[in-house]
């Protein structure tokens, strides 16, 4: 079909919107059983956030204290998002920037990006102010720093087989424990885990 007869159709040159998971053979460390968001993709080069790796010494209520920003009390408190909720490590680029990933119930004036169908990416503390109100997002997932890709790095690293690719949704997202996040994505691509060489590709 000619092109030009479904201009509807996303650009196919883009990957954002789908989740990247990592292969066993990963090298880097900080990337290995990763499951990452990606948000943005052009020839230029990529970003996105990892969603499986929880900051062992962080969380939502100590987040928002340093910003200023203190929870409410119990009464009027975060009912879909605890003082406890879990701050992910998003990748190894501003790790001091605060990212999070949300349903988009609640949007911000500047900084939200509809990023797949029911996510959002907002990059504002306006969002993190209204979760601190006890008004944010139904679903909602914090972090600090990102993964990027320079132009035709991710490329490189797909054809390598150290990713594989599929279609991000909110319950992978925002309804599966950190802990089963990349056996749980890889399941639904009907792939096992346990059936994956640890020796393909690079990355």
């Amino acid at each position: 079909m000619n092109p030009a007869d479904a201009p509807d159709d996303p650009p196919p040159d883009t990957l954002a919107g789908k989740l990247l998971v990592a292969m066993p053979a990963m090298p880097d460390p900080r990337f290995a059983h990763s499951v990452i968001l990606l948000c943005a993709h052009s020839p230029d080069g990529a970003m996105g956030v990892m969603v499986n790796k929880p900051l062992p010494d962080l969380n939502l209520q100590k987040l928002l204290e340093h910003l200023e920003l203190p929870l409410p009390g119990t009464e009027s408190g975060l009912a879909d998002a605890p003082a406890d909720m879990a701050v992910h490590f998003g990748g190894p680029v501003e790790t001091a920037r605060g990212f999070v990933l949300h349903s988009p119930d609640v949007v911000t004036e500047e900084g939200s990006l509809d990023v797949a169908a029911g996510i959002v990416l907002s990059t504002s503390v306006e969002i993190l102010a209204e979760m601190a109100r006890g008004q944010g997002p139904a679903q909602a997932l914090t972090a600090l720093g990102y993964a990027g890709w320079g132009a035709g790095q991710l490329e490189d690293e797909l054809q390598a087989g150290g990713w594989l690719l599929t279609d991000a949704t909110p319950t992978l997202v925002f309804g599966t424990d950190d802990s089963l996040k990349w056996s749980a994505t890889l399941s639904g691509m009907g792939v096992d885990p346990r059936l994956l060489s640890g020796a393909t590709g690079h990355a």
